[in-house]
């Protein structure tokens, strides 16, 4: 690494150099006691009220200096005596330009090979607001934001333990984006955050925009078309994950976190099953699986049922389904297809397009592709309800990722029911509950508390239990501190 220049002018040249002259750098000389200091900042990250009312005011100290040897003295008075809480000294190149487009001011000095770097940046996030995608009736209001001190803060005000530990990485040869690692050191096996650390230590990429970069390096090539990491925006969440023992990945620029290792009745769990009744909170869950249930198999099972079992259906019911489908062009399957495709195609219209829309597109949904497709003869009313049933169950789950997943075997299961009927559907059953069973995240089985059974952490699966009776961790997460409350 390359040392600093000993010149003001010399360091203004290499920086406005390496980064094209752009507009943004701004640059001033002043003398204090005949002596020169230099600063340079970019306007477009660094608050000009900041600069002119604190560091300016600072500069203009009536210093005095040892006439030995003056320059260092200059140096180590502007160290001491600039009132900024953010302060760092630095000596090569290569961190001159990241301080810079991270909001600091450099001051610099003739004949002195390293700089101060003080912290001037301006607001460039939101505040803190609630949550767009996990909406909450009970509970709290507050949501991870872009910025990346904010969002360790809305943790820190949560659990005000020193156990809770934060090791940073910089990940991006580009971007440096600040990653953190999250966990409560008494609590996590380590064996789990030296897994991670080492999956992060190995990125090599030219930035991280996001948390869903870190989620693709973490969670592999291998697609196991189910989410292997939670993705939250509410700090509520995060802390109630790391006190149970899990990892929490926080990254900068970002309002989502990732919470690992993740099983899968996490996503049959909602924001608020913590701030309600434990019974309320177990009849829901069961609903919630009952839904995930519907919204795959439903399509399957009608195809399955009308095309290679009709003697299974009572006869009054096949002369209604008969004297509906009557006039209708296209076979079951197609026609199942077709709805579902069109409805697809609806959810996601209304989740890109404003607000303002979103009305609109329900209305002609409902109205023009629901009552006239049946009116004109394309579509049969029970093919209208059978998928109406199938899309309102799986509006129940908001992990994007989730909702991705059930898609796809949705369409698994639709395949095989209409290839082989019922024994088609019984096949994608066991494929379905095959691949389950064969994820892991860190070692942490997919399926568990279910599979491997453990009586005592179903607590933690789809029956609750008061905190009053939840007195012991997840024993699939193999924490150290197994009791809750004790160190």
């Amino acid at each position: 690494m390359k040392k600093v220049d000993n010149k003001i002018e010399d360091i203004f040249n290499y920086i406005k150099q390496i980064n094209g002259n752009s507009p943004d750098i701004t640059t001033r000389i002043v003398k204090i006691d005949k002596k020169r200091v230099g600063y340079i900042f970019l306007q477009s990250v660094s608050s000009d009220d900041k600069i002119s009312d604190f560091l300016v005011k600072s500069l203009n100290l009536d210093y005095k200096f040892d006439t030995t040897n003056f320059f260092t003295n200059l140096f180590t008075n502007l160290q001491n005596s600039i009132s900024n809480s953010n302060l760092k000294v630095v000596q090569t190149n290569e961190d001159l330009f990241y301080y810079l487009a991270s909001g600091f001011t450099i001051i610099v000095t003739d004949y002195e090979t390293k700089v101060i770097c003080v912290e001037t940046k301006t607001n460039l996030d939101r505040g803190v607001t609630e949550a767009s995608t996990e909406t909450v009736i009970r509970g709290p209001k507050d949501s991870f934001t872009e910025n990346h001190m904010i969002n360790m803060g809305l943790i820190r005000k949560r659990i005000k333990d020193p156990n809770l530990w934060f090791d940073e990485f910089k990940i991006g040869r580009r971007t440096q984006t600040k990653v953190d690692v999250i966990y409560l050191k008494d609590v996590v096996d380590m064996e789990k955050i030296n897994k991670i650390k080492d999956k992060l230590s190995t990125i090599d990429i030219d930035g991280i925009l996001d948390s869903g970069y870190i989620r693709q390096f973490i969670t592999g090539k291998k697609t196991y078309f189910f989410p292997k990491l939670l993705s939250t925006e509410r700090p509520d969440i995060v802390c109630t994950n790391l006190l149970d023992g899990k990892i929490v990945i926080l990254i900068e620029n970002s309002p989502f976190a990732l919470v690992i290792p993740t099983v899968f009745v996490d996503f049959l769990h909602s924001a608020e099953d913590d701030y309600q009744i434990p019974l309320n909170v177990s009849l829901t869950r069961i609903l919630r699986f009952i839904s995930l249930i519907i919204t795959i198999i439903t399509p399957a099972f009608y195809i399955a049922m009308t095309t290679y079992d009709i003697k299974l259906i009572p006869s009054h019911l096949l002369i209604s389904l008969a004297a509906q489908r009557r006039g209708v062009p296209f076979p079951t399957a197609v026609e199942v297809i077709l709805l579902l495709v069109i409805f697809e195609i609806l959810r996601e219209s209304d989740l890109r397009s404003p607000s303002k829309m979103g009305a609109s597109i329900s209305i002609v949904g409902a109205l023009v592709l629901g009552d006239a497709a049946v009116s004109a003869g394309i579509v049969s009313p029970i093919a209208v309800i059978i998928v109406a049933i199938t899309s309102v169950s799986g509006l129940i789950f908001s992990d994007i990722d989730m909702v991705n997943s059930i898609r796809i075997w949705r369409l698994v299961f639709l395949i095989f029911g209409t290839v082989l009927g019922f024994v088609g559907i019984v096949a994608a059953c066991i494929i379905l509950t095959t691949r389950l069973a064969s994820i892991e995240t860190l070692g942490t089985p997919y399926l568990a508390p279910i599979s491997p059974f453990n009586l005592k952490d179903q607590v933690y699966g789809i029956f609750k239990k008061s905190k009053m009776s939840t007195t012991k961790r997840p024993n699939y997460l193999h924490t150290i501190n197994k009791t809750r409350g004790s160190k």
